[in-house]
C-alpha cells in the first residue's frame, strides 16, 4: 500500500512532531510506534472491533543471517488447540503492527497460529525506509524466518499457510516456488503479480528511470499519479484514518525498489503456471494499483484443481483496510472459510 503525509486531527504538538519525524532509519520508527500504538488501536475501524481477549501475543526481535534487527510478531489462541499455522506477508511500504493486528487477533480467537514480520526496510525492521535493495534477499529474509517456526516441534504437525497482501502475494508466491511442498495453500490479497497499466511510467521514462537507479538506486523519485492515491481506500471514513498507519513509507517509491519490484512481476508474469499448492485469490475489480487481469490469469494457469477467485465488485485496492464493513467482513469470512475447510481436509489426512 502507498500513502500520503496527512495530518491526525486533534493531535498535540508534541505527537506532531514525532508523526512528521524522519523515519528514514528503524530507530525513529520504533519511537513513532511507541508514541502511537494505543492511540492507533483505539481508532473507530471494523478491524479493532475484534476482542484480544484469549489471544496470546508475542512481539520479538531477532537478529537474522544477515545480521538485520528483524521485528516479528504472533498472535496465538490461549486454549483452543491449534488448527493451522498462517503466515503473513505484508504488502508494500507498510507493516504487521496496524491494521494486521485486527485480521490476527481474529485468526487466532478462531484456531489459527498467526505469525509476522516486518521486511528489512519496513515497520519496525532494521533498513533505510521503503528500500529494497534486493526482492530475492527480501524473500530470503521472509523464509529464513518462518522456517524457524515451522520446525518447532509444536507447529511440525499442523498444516501451514501463507497469507499474503499486495506486494505480500509476490512475496508468498516467490515462497512458493522456493519450497514447492512447503505450504498447504495460499491465500492472496490483491497481489502483485503486475501492476495495472496506469502505475507504469510511459516506455522512455521508465527507461530513464531504470538507468538512474543504477547509479542512484536510493532516490525517491519515481512519479505516482494522483488516481492511484485515491484508489487506496474507497470508504471515505476509513480514508481519514490512515493517517494512523503511522509507519507506513508515505514518500515517493525509491528507484531500487520500484525496479526491483519491476522484475519481480515480470517474473511472476511467466511464472504463473508453475503454481501448484492450493489458491484463494481475491481481488478487488476497480483496483488500479495490482492488475485483477494478473489474478485472473493466475487462477487460469496454475496448475493445480484446488484454486479459487473471488472477485469484489467495485471494490478498490485495500479490501481489509479500506472498505466499507460489510466488504472487509465477506473478505475476512471468505479467508476463514478457505483456512477452515483446508485445516480440516490436512487433518484428516
Amino acid at each position: 500500500m502507498i500513502g500520503e503525509i496527512e495530518e491526525i486531527e486533534e493531535m498535540s504538538e508534541e505527537l506532531q512532531s514525532i508523526y512528521l519525524s524522519n523515519m528514514d532509519e528503524a530507530p525513529a520508527r520504533r519511537l513513532v510506534r511507541e508514541a502511537f500504538k494505543d492511540i492507533q488501536l483505539a481508532i473507530d475501524h471494523c478491524l479493532f472491533q475484534f476482542p484480544a481477549d484469549g489471544v496470546k501475543m508475542e512481539e520479538v526481535y531477532d537478529v537474522n543471517s544477515r545480521g538485520l534487527k528483524v521485528f516479528s510478531k504472533s498472535w496465538l489462541p490461549e486454549k483452543s488447540s491449534l488448527k493451522a499455522i498462517v503466515c503473513f506477508c505484508h504488502g508494500y511500504a507498510d507493516t504487521c503492527t496496524f491494521y494486521f493486528e485486527g485480521v490476527a487477533r481474529k485468526l487466532a480467537s478462531s484456531g489459527f497460529g498467526v505469525f509476522a514480520l516486518d521486511y528489512p526496510g519496513f515497520g519496525l525492521s532494521d533498513g533505510l525506509h521503503g528500500y529494497i535493495p534486493s526482492f530475492e534477499n527480501l524473500v530470503d529474509d521472509v523464509i529464513e524466518h518462518f522456517s524457524k517456526i515451522k520446525e518447532q516441534v509444536e507447529y511440525q504437525h499442523l498444516p501451514r499457510f501463507l497469507l499474503g497482501e499486495s506486494m505480500g502475494g509476490a512475496v508468498a508466491l516467490k515462497i512458493h516456488f522456493r519450497q514447492p511442498n512447503g505450504w498447504d495453500g495460499a491465500a492472496l490479497i490483491a497481489p502483485l503479480c503486475k501492476f495495472a497499466e496506469d502505475m507504469i511510467p510511459h516506455w522512455l521514462v521508465k527507461q530513464i528511470l531504470i538507468g538512474v537507479a543504477k547509479v542512484l538506486p536510493k532516490t525517491k523519485l519515481v512519479p505516482q499519479k494522483e488516481e492511484m492515491k485515491e484508489n487506496i481506500y474507497r470508504d471515505l471514513k476509513k480514508k481519514k484514518m490512515a493517517p494512523y498507519n503511522v509507519l507506513l513509507y508515505k514518500d515517493k517509491p525509491r528507484l531500487g525498489t520500484a525496479l526491483e519490484l519491476l522484475k519481480a512481476t515480470q517474473e511472476l508474469e511467466q511464472r504463473l503456471e508453475e503454481v501448484s499448492l492450493p489458491l484463494l485469490i481475491m481481488h478487488g475489480e476497480a483496483d488500479v494499483i495490482t492488475d485483477p487481469s494478473a489474478s485472473k490469469a493466475l487462477y487460469e494457469k496454475a496448475k493445480v484443481k484446488d484454486k479459487k477467485l473471488c472477485l469484489y465488485k467495485d471494490a478498490f485496492h485495500t479490501l481489509l483496510e479500506g472498505e466499507p464493513d460489510e466488504i472487509i467482513f465477506h473478505v475476512l469470512d471468505d479467508i476463514m472459510s478457505w483456512l477452515n475447510d483446508h485445516s480440516n481436509t490436512k487433518n484428516k489426512v
